[in-house]
């Protein structure tokens, strides 16, 4: 395929080792500086994902990254704050890396050359029409991640691809390709820099723009968050005081005798 592969092209600067500290983080700061940009372009095309998973996640179905190395790993992160964050239950977003589990804290070796990988790891959880498949890829060229795409696309399911290079394999085969050109690396292909940046960018407003349209927000509060430590009882309690208009001690009480701020609002407006 004819295209060019912008994470690989070299960095706008040379002889990083002979910078000193404050010029290495000036500049690298200076390429961060385009990645909100490149996110903003993308826009339209998060919108139609977003919007696609809304329909499907209020009929029961769910949401899947996969990805292999860095981009796996933030698609396990964005999976892992659904639950803690807006209550829903962890297995409604899943993060799936290439080499299992084994891979977010270790390198496997090969795990992302296998393009049939990702759909047996998808069918391990009765994947159905109703789910939608998200791959993350900064190359746009992981195997794990492509094969992945394609069954799933193939077998009815919508899929979007995440890659920082357009026109790549993944965009291609993914209904919605979400494009982000950030650029070349500070350091020449060290694609956990910009590229990455980029990605966990796209999840966060992928994932709580998913949350907010199907009410899991209310207001600006996440008032279906899990009460699990004293600091989020602490919030939920202010968020209760704040609804209802009632001191602290009061939320506190309403919010332990309901289990959770959305419901003390519900029953006590």
């Amino acid at each position: 395929m004819d295209y060019k592969k912008i994470t690989e092209t070299p960095s706008n600067y040379d002889h990083l080792e002979q910078m000193d500290t404050t010029s290495i983080l000036t500049n690298m700061n200076k390429e961060d500086q385009k990645v909100a940009e490149a996110v903003a372009l993308a826009i339209p095309q998060i919108t139609k994902l977003v919007d696609e998973l809304a329909v499907r996640f209020l009929k029961g179905g769910r949401l899947f990254y996969i990805g292999a190395g860095t981009s796996g790993r933030l698609g396990i992160l964005d999976a892992s704050e659904i639950p803690p964050t807006y209550g829903m239950p962890h297995t409604r977003v899943i993060g799936l890396i290439a080499g299992g589990d084994v891979a977010i804290r270790k390198s496997v070796e090969h795990a992302e050359d296998d393009t049939q990988q990702a759909w047996k790891d998808l069918m391990a959880y009765d994947i159905n029409e109703n789910d939608v498949v998200v791959g993350i890829a900064a190359s746009g060229t992981t195997p794990y991640v492509i094969g992945g795409i394609r069954d799933a696309r193939a077998n009815g399911l919508i899929t979007a691809g995440i890659t920082n290079n357009p026109g790549s394999p993944l965009a291609v085969e993914a209904d919605i390709p979400i494009e982000m050109n950030v650029g070349p690396e500070f350091v020449t292909g060290s694609t956990r820099m910009k590229s990455g940046t980029s990605q966990k960018l796209v999840l966060n407003m992928i994932s709580t723009a998913l949350m907010i349209k199907i009410g899991r927000v209310k207001g600006n509060k996440m008032v279906n968050m899990q009460l699990s430590n004293n600091k989020l009882v602490d919030r939920g309690t202010r968020y209760v005081s704040e609804g209802l208009g009632v001191d602290y001690d009061k939320a506190k009480e309403l919010l332990e005798k309901y289990g959770s701020v959305k419901k003390a609002l519900e029953e006590e407006s």
